[in-house]
């Protein structure tokens, strides 16, 4: 597709100047060249595009060029993306794979140099990226910024790793993300003096608001399981000139449904101010990172969206570099199929006996989960204990989790999980943050075998056994995405989320619930390719306890 020139006559929305006025939006060879004001237009509204300030484009499951084919449905002309998730399994390969990737499509990515490959020293995972790695990214025109500094206590305590890749990003003149839960006073504040500018994992309005003040912009983030916006959207009144929109993770079938726009809608809904909302979802994001994108005045990028009105926002057009992508209520970006995609997936398939775990005592730590939360708890429970090994307690919805090493053959690490709510099967997924090894839960040893196995035999994806018989969604691309368009892919995906939720799970996202109970980096307990981790004490702990 080639920049046009052509006019756009309509109501402009102008959030930076906080007005709305008739007039035409002349553009040439993809700048707007001038702004008019008309005594009268037409009856549609002429905005900046939306700009998601935070997003692994991983999650998705979905390559660059085919998240950017849906998300200009839904208005959204950028993102700022930590290819995190890639770089952990594939290295500088994969940050690579997903530049050049992005670049094949007419749409405004912003990718980041990861920060925390592997996220921590406790996990194994497919590749590393010491300081010097990330220096070379940073120093690459196609890296606008370091990405969230997961290791809060090396960057709080002064580790040196830690401390070069920030002095790196300052070097370059780049900004550098936060990703600190639950993070306050003393701590929050050395945190800050590294340098570090936004965080998006806030639990509490007392949290964000602590953090703005010590200087931090604050994303309101709206995934597929992780959600803060109800909490914190009271902040956009508070300080407007703070705030960004994010979605962070989310699965297709939610990228087909909704995107920026969901959250721009729900806040105008609850009463927020027009120019406000605006404000978080077009141009602070763009003031702090320095993006390319354009914010409708002359002599800027014409990067812009048409909507219906300002209430519900439907999408009408949306224009990138001058180049309609969306009208009509197609995408004008065609879906490509790479042939040469990296992985790394070397581990090979279990047995039954693998998953034993012999009785020590009767109770356990327990890692108890929320819906809609990436923070667990770690609670004392009792399991039950057959032929002297202990196994899943329906009745108390504690059931059994595995994860496995899936760049080497190693030992299962099993442990238990509370709120899953399963009463039959078992679901495994190749996509467990940060480090993506095999990650599995279930009622039974035969069937979480069976979904271990699926996973392993396609070298990556996402699996649901039930009464020995395996469904799956097969992710060749780094066992994190797949070549396929967005609607097939969303398609297996919910039908493995159905079967998921017919097995008795209540949870929103089962998949994305599962794929966190890995991350060891958000309290309190989680489990690794090395075993149970209490992410409170930064430590390894036993499952029994007497």
């Amino acid at each position: 597709m080639e920049s046009k020139n052509f006019h756009l006559s309509g109501q402009i929305v102008d959030v930076l100047n906080r007005r709305v006025f008739p007039g035409r939006i002349i553009v040439e060879k993809g700048k707007i060249s001038n702004i008019e004001e008309t005594d009268s237009a037409d009856e549609v509204f002429i905005l900046p595009g939306f700009v998601d300030a935070h997003v692994h484009i991983e999650s998705s499951m979905l390559v660059p060029s085919e998240f950017a084919r849906v998300a200009v449905r839904h208005g959204t002309v950028a993102v700022v993306s930590d290819p995190h998730e890639i770089a952990n399994v594939c290295g500088m390969q994969g940050v690579e794979f997903m530049i050049e990737n992005g670049k094949t499509a007419p749409f405004l990515f912003h990718f980041g140099a990861p920060s925390c490959v592997p996220a921590t020293s406790f996990e194994s995972s497919g590749d590393r990226l010491d300081k010097k790695d990330v220096e070379t990214l940073l120093s690459n025109k196609d890296i606008y910024f370091l990405a969230e500094m997961m290791n809060f206590p090396g960057a709080i305590h002064g580790d040196p790793e830690v401390i070069g890749k920030i002095e790196a990003a300052q070097k370059y003149g780049k900004v550098i993300d936060g990703h600190a839960p639950g993070l306050t006073g003393r701590e929050l504040q050395a945190y800050i003096q590294r340098g570090i500018s936004t965080d998006h994992e806030c639990m509490t309005l007392d949290e964000a608001r602590e953090k703005i003040r010590g200087g931090m912009k604050i994303l309101i983030r709206e995934g597929s399981a992780a959600r803060n916006m109800e909490e914190l959207l009271p902040l956009l009144e508070e300080y407007p000139g703070q705030i960004m929109f994010c979605t962070d993770d989310s699965h297709p079938d939610t990228l087909l449904e909704r995107n920026i726009n969901f959250i721009v809608r729900e806040a105008l809904y609850r009463g927020y101010d027009l120019f406000d909302v605006l404000r978080a979802a077009c141009v602070n994001p763009v003031q702090h990172y320095g993006l390319r994108v354009g914010l409708l005045r002359t002599g800027d990028k014409a990067d812009m969206i048409v909507v219906e009105n300002l209430e519900s926002f439907e999408v009408l057009k949306t224009v990138i570099n001058g180049e309609v992508v969306f009208e009509d209520g197609e995408s004008k970006i065609p879906a490509l199929r790479i042939e040469d995609v990296p992985n790394n997936f070397l581990t090979e398939k279990i047995e039954k006996m693998d998953l034993g775990i012999p009785a020590l005592s009767g109770k356990v730590r327990v890692i108890e989960m929320t819906d809609g939360e990436l923070i667990t708890r770690s609670v004392i429970m009792e399991t039950n204990l057959e032929s002297g090994f202990a196994v899943s307690n329906l009745k108390k919805d504690v059931l059994k989790l595995v994860v496995i090493n899936r760049y080497s053959k190693q030992r299962p690490q099993c442990a238990f999980v509370k709120g899953f709510g399963l009463k039959e099967g078992a679901l495994a997924s190749s996509i467990a943050h940060d480090s993506h090894n095999i990650i599995a839960v279930g009622v039974g040893d035969e069937d979480i075998v069976n979904a271990i196995n699926a996973v392993v035999e396609t070298k990556g994806g996402l699996a649901v056994s039930r009464q020995g018989e395996s469904f799956t969604l097969p992710l060749p691309v780094a066992g994190l995405m797949t070549n396929d368009p967005a609607e097939i892919v969303a398609g297996k995906y919910h039908r493995l989320e159905n079967i998921a939720k017919e097995m008795g799970s209540p949870l929103c996202a089962p998949f994305m619930a599962l794929s966190f109970l890995s991350l060891l980096v958000i309290p309190e307990l989680k489990l690794g390719d090395r075993g149970l981790f209490d992410v409170t004490k930064f430590e390894f702990t036993g499952l029994f306890v007497e």
